[in-house]
């Protein structure tokens, strides 16, 4: 007999689950058993009563995030055991002690086998976001095996979920440390500095998924003149100019974020007359230009589409600041263009670019196809772990 509430599937809708995609929506449930409320544990069964696996109940289209495709007992050995492996694969990547870089991503959710947790590692502190309620009641367990993993190279862990969980209706929920308190916030990312700000800052406070992306433009960007357009703290400011650029140019509609762009660019030490801040909306900034001022243009806004519902929509925002770069780069430019929409794939994203090219009337040739870095592993059974699309267009 399970020790978790049973919630047993309608006839065919096991399908997905025996395929080992995480999620059970909520139309594929036959009943649902009384009183359970969202972040309860359950165990999954086919309409025959076959187990099909363990995970948290949620409020909402996806019912259920899986865990396990068997009946589990979810302890501190599972969390251990679980974390543990996250923590083994970036220790094979070079990620754990690495003297160039000090942050990464310990737990990419799906990727990870846990579903609704991301945890990011800014040298000695650990950031929890948790994107569902089950995840959420966990936050205090996950901090203790955190530190007991770490030891005395982990002094605190913050949780910040408030945000996440405010979109869910969950309003209760405020930001905190669980451990330790605000430490040292300058972090390492390919022996570049920068200033993270955990605690009010987007995301987990950084952007840790274009590392590798960042480095590449680096490489690229020795005597050309950059703009860097949504830059919020910089990082592709910081790593153009560390490639040698001539002019670095950064936008972003937030002042906040500026001020936090121009103290990297100088913690990094950079003449500051090598780079100038422009707080502006980025696609109005785009549409003034006049031709010809940059030799790169780099396009990483936020989530256009932030989900199936508007995905026509965010195609049509990814056309439009896309159509306005081509336009405006200097011949022989390179345009380094992202989508972090998950509910946009890569087809429907290259598409989009590829109706922008063809209203500029521009050559244009793809370099390179961009996406996620190693410590941001994409489960094969979830493709939709695949969030980050980029390209990188030489234009003619």
């Amino acid at each position: 007999m399970s020790k978790y509430p049973v919630i047993r599937l309608k006839h065919g809708k096991d399908e997905a689950i025996r395929r080992f995609h995480p999620w059970v929506f909520s139309g594929a449930i036959a009943q649902l058993p009384a009183g359970i409320s969202a972040g309860t544990l359950v165990q999954v069964v086919s309409q025959q009563g076959n187990v099909l696996g363990t995970g948290y109940f949620e409020e909402g289209n996806i019912a259920i995030k899986l865990l396990s495709f068997e009946a589990e007992t979810v302890d501190t050995a599972f969390w251990q055991r679980r974390i543990g492996q996250a923590f083994a694969l970036r220790r094979q990547l070079g990620l754990t002690n690495n003297a160039s870089t000090n942050t990464y991503r310990l737990i990419h959710s799906e990727g990870d086998g846990l579903p609704g947790l991301i945890v990011d590692v800014y040298n000695k502190t650990a950031v929890i976001q948790a994107h569902s309620a089950g995840i959420l009641q966990q936050a205090e367990h996950i901090s203790e095996v955190l530190q007991e993993l770490y030891g005395n190279k982990l002094e605190a862990v913050y949780n910040k979920s408030a945000e996440i969980q405010a979109r869910s209706g969950n309003e209760q929920v405020s930001d905190g440390y669980l451990r330790g308190g605000m430490g040292d916030n300058i972090i390492l990312e390919n022996n570049q500095q920068f200033k993270v700000d955990w605690e009010t800052g987007q995301k987990t406070g950084f952007f840790i998924d274009q590392r590798v992306n960042r480095q590449l433009l680096s490489e690229l960007s020795a005597g050309k003149r950059v703009l860097n357009t949504f830059s919020y703290s910089g990082g592709f400011s910081v790593a153009a100019l560390k490639g040698g650029a001539l002019q670095v140019v950064s936008v972003d509609s937030s002042k906040k974020a500026i001020n936090l762009c121009d103290e990297n660019i100088l913690l990094n030490g950079f003449d500051q007359s090598m780079h100038t801040s422009v707080q502006m909306d980025a696609k109005r900034y785009l549409s003034q230009l006049n031709g010809n001022e940059f030799d790169i243009i780099v396009l990483d806004p936020p989530a256009f589409a932030k989900n199936h519902h508007n995905r026509h929509k965010g195609l049509e925002g990814y056309k439009y600041i896309n159509f306005l770069a081509l336009k405006n780069i200097a011949p022989g430019g390179l345009l380094f263009t992202f989508s972090c929409s998950q509910a946009v794939d890569r087809m429907a994203f290259q598409g989009a670019v590829m109706a922008a090219a063809i209203e500029t009337g521009r050559t244009c040739r793809i370099l390179y196809h961009l996406s996620q870095p190693a410590d941001h592993p994409v489960n094969i059974y979830h493709p939709e772990g695949a969030y980050l699309k980029g390209l990188v267009l030489a234009i003619d």
